[in-house]
């Protein structure tokens, strides 16, 4: 197998949901295009009659209540997750036919999110179900054609064009086996070993490293805050309630007191799940959708446990590892392997956080994960009319409770005694999401998606 060289900012990135492989990922294959665009020749813009682009698969069959057709828009008119204003998105979201310009020069070019065409869900020719075609369209046909899979995180690839080429890791491993294997040989912790591979990846500092997973967790504690004080009704046809500020509330004053706690982790989780169905910005992770079970129990750890920062950025790196082993040796996407991939991923990612960030090794760490994800495999993703929303919000929660409790567990149990490891079970997660019937994947055709127009 190939040596992991997935970064830490490529799990962890910030940008507007509800959705990192329907939102995110759109948005920078639309900004990857205009970048195309933007190299050729002015004889052949000259001749360019308009741009086309096409969903397919996942991205076809949910992608108007995620989003995708106005995100990918606003990466074709110049626009990165990161940077984005949700003002934009929403003034796109109102007027879907207005017809705007490309920043090109050499030719006067305009996209509309209602010309984005919503292609074949099944059946249509590519390997994964995230899948966007753009074209640049002459007078006679195409001029030049993109392919992009949004294979979840935000992450982008594209069989036509070469992948940046990443430094190689200073501890190359591809499994958790791999990774035990250099801190029993080096004695470095877990945490070391995963910034060390950062800086020789993207050659960043490791002052640089530190200060950008500081943003991050920056910007997750702000999204539990903006999602506590946040009221309303949630976009889209569901009409959802935001039920956050309330939870937190009546949980802080609930009896016993000895529930106080997880009502609160409860609601962080609420808070951030909800901001990200409203298309705020929020943290991937990994996933958008599941964007709510991290900074709950980082806020958690802060607030209620009085973990220190230092404490917490290892417990991050942590479960940076957890999550490179997820999406490299199966899929954080939940169309390609359910919700497992994501909310699973998720609790498992946060169970190492809790149990590393309290002080406990590499294995309780990878134990916690392990248990964590454990319990989520075969876990559909079915959302209700295509929305980040039901049931997305309160797995968020479940997620985060879970890697508690698993957290928990791992933390007093004799680690020798742990037969199944973290490695063996995201084979079965991989293994589990190719079996899923593809209406159980994102498509919103099949399962809980179900529950409110059944008779």
């Amino acid at each position: 197998m190939q040596p992991i060289r997935t970064g830490i900012f490529d799990l962890f990135t910030i940008g507007p949901g509800p959705s990192s492989s329907h939102t995110i990922g759109p948005m920078r294959a639309g900004h990857r295009f205009l970048q195309v665009l933007r190299g050729l020749d002015g004889d052949a813009l000259a001749r360019a009659t308009g741009v086309t682009a096409r969903l397919f698969g996942s991205l076809s069959a949910t992608g108007r209540g995620h989003g995708t057709d106005r995100a990918l828009v606003a990466g074709l008119l110049g626009h990165r997750p990161e940077e984005v204003e949700q003002a934009f998105l929403e003034e796109l979201a109102m007027h879907p036919s207005q017809p705007r310009r490309i920043p090109l020069e050499g030719a006067d070019l305009t996209v509309s999110v209602d010309g984005v065409v919503f292609g074949a869900v099944e059946g249509h020719g590519h390997p994964c179900s995230n899948t966007l075609v753009l074209t640049l369209d002459g007078p006679d046909g195409p001029l030049l054609e993109r392919t992009y899979h949004s294979v979840g995180g935000g992450s982008v690839t594209s069989p036509d064009e070469p992948e940046e080429a990443a430094g190689d890791p200073a501890y190359p491993y591809a499994d958790m086996d791999g990774l035990k294997a250099h801190i029993q040989a080096t004695g470095q912790r877990l945490h070391r070993i995963i910034l060390d591979n950062e800086a020789a990846i993207t050659g960043r500092s490791e002052a640089e490293v530190l200060g950008e997973l500081d943003r991050i967790m920056e910007a997750m504690r702000q999204s539990v805050e903006r999602g506590l004080a946040e009221e309303g009704v949630l976009p889209g046809e569901l009409r959802l309630a935001r039920k956050a500020p309330e939870l937190y509330r009546r949980g802080r004053a609930a009896a016993p007191a000895s529930d106080r706690f997880l009502h609160q982790l409860n609601a962080y989780a609420f808070a951030v799940a909800e901001e990200n169905a409203a298309g705020h910005v929020v943290v991937t992770a990994p996933t958008s959708g599941s964007a709510g079970v991290i900074p709950a129990v980082l806020h958690a750890l802060r607030e209620h446990l009085d973990i220190p920062r230092e404490a917490l950025r290892e417990g991050m790196l942590a479960a940076a590892a957890v999550g490179f082993l997820a999406k490299n040796n199966a899929s954080i996407a939940g169309a390609e392997v359910g919700c497992q991939g994501e909310i699973g991923v998720a609790s498992a990612m946060a169970a190492a956080l809790i149990a590393y960030a309290r002080g406990h090794n590499y294995r309780v760490a990878e134990n916690a994960a392990e248990t964590a994800l454990e319990h989520h495999l075969g876990l559909t993703c079915d959302p209700v009319g295509g929305y980040v929303q039901i049931p997305c919000i309160e797995r968020n929660a479940m997620g985060a409770v879970k890697a508690y409790n698993a957290a928990l567990i791992a933390t007093i149990q004799n680690p020798d005694k742990h037969k199944v490891n973290l490695d063996r079970c995201i084979r079965a997660m991989a293994a589990t999401g190719r079996d899923l019937h593809a209406k159980y994947r994102e498509t919103s055709l099949g399962g809980l998606a179900l529950s409110l127009t059944e008779c």
